[in-house]
């Protein structure tokens, strides 16, 4: 059974910094490039970052590019988004999904989702003060 599931959110100052960790199983982490998104009330469902399976090449969107690390523990079956100087904009209910592609296309972030993707529980992320 393919899952994956986020964890790491919660309430954060202006400012602060959380890491969201999501956890993959059912499948081998190491052949699946991975992104993380965010949807905020009343918004759509944002692509925010990516990390490929070949070399771990890492993507963002202007949103979070130079804010937001993401990484990944093939051994753990993991991966992470390190968010820095979190802003009120930032509140919003993150996921993660695997990504056939992603990367700039005319200097604008792009992805294409991959076959395996949890719109559940996700992890809230709160910033405010």
């Amino acid at each position: 059974q393919v899952q994956l599931v986020e964890s790491g959110g919660g309430l954060v100052q202006p400012g602060g910094s959380l890491r969201l960790s999501c956890v993959v199983s059912g499948f081998t982490l190491d052949y699946y490039g991975i992104g993380w998104f965010h949807q905020a009330p009343g918004k759509e469902r944002e692509g925010i970052s990516c990390i490929s399976s070949s070399d771990s090449s890492a993507y963002y969107a202007d949103s979070v590019k130079g804010r937001f690390a993401i990484s990944r523990d093939n051994a753990k079956s993991t991966v992470y988004l390190q968010m820095n100087s979190l802003k009120p904009e930032d509140t919003a209910v993150y996921y993660c999904a695997t990504v056939d592609r992603c990367g700039y296309y005319g200097g604008s972030y792009y992805y294409l989702l991959g076959d395996f993707r949890s719109w559940g529980q996700g992890t809230q992320v709160t910033v405010s003060s």
